[in-house]
């Protein structure tokens, strides 16, 4: 896995990691992705998804973690293409992931959309949390060939 730089396109198997610290951080996060979906051919409308599912994962990165990083990962195998978004951080964890899934809810006054959003915009979705040991939010956007 190699590191490749923020305008780098990924080859498959490649990793591109990118530092989530500040709000400059996850518009060079938005930048990145979009690039790397256009490179593969997805539509405008898939991107749109992707982008806005990153830009909400980010942000709770940075606004519920305290910051963290992301993986963009170009996935292949002989019957799809995709990108691999996962979202690392160290922070609190999410004491109740049931409630935290749930359209509307919100525990930082914002909209409610940002796991249950992301979740409906990627293909594929997984989390892994723990109170006191961070959270880890992995979603994926698959082309078939």
């Amino acid at each position: 896995m190699g590191n490749e730089s923020f305008s780098g396109r990924l080859s498959a198997g490649d990793t591109t990691v990118l530092p989530l610290k500040t709000d400059e951080d996850v518009v060079r996060l938005r930048k990145q992705v979009r690039d790397d979906l256009v490179a593969l051919g997805f539509s405008l409308i898939e991107q749109t998804k992707m982008v806005t599912a990153a830009s909400e994962l980010a942000r709770n990165t940075l606004r519920y973690g305290g910051g963290g990083e992301a993986q963009i990962k170009r996935r292949q195998d002989s019957e799809r293409t995709g990108i691999e978004l996962r979202f690392t951080d160290q922070g609190p964890g999410i004491a109740n992931l049931e409630l935290a899934m749930t359209d509307g809810y919100t525990s930082g006054g914002g909209l409610g959309l940002g796991l249950s959003g992301a979740k409906r915009l990627a293909d594929d979705f997984h989390i892994d949390t723990e109170p006191g040991k961070g959270t880890t939010v992995k979603i994926a956007k698959w082309k078939h060939f």
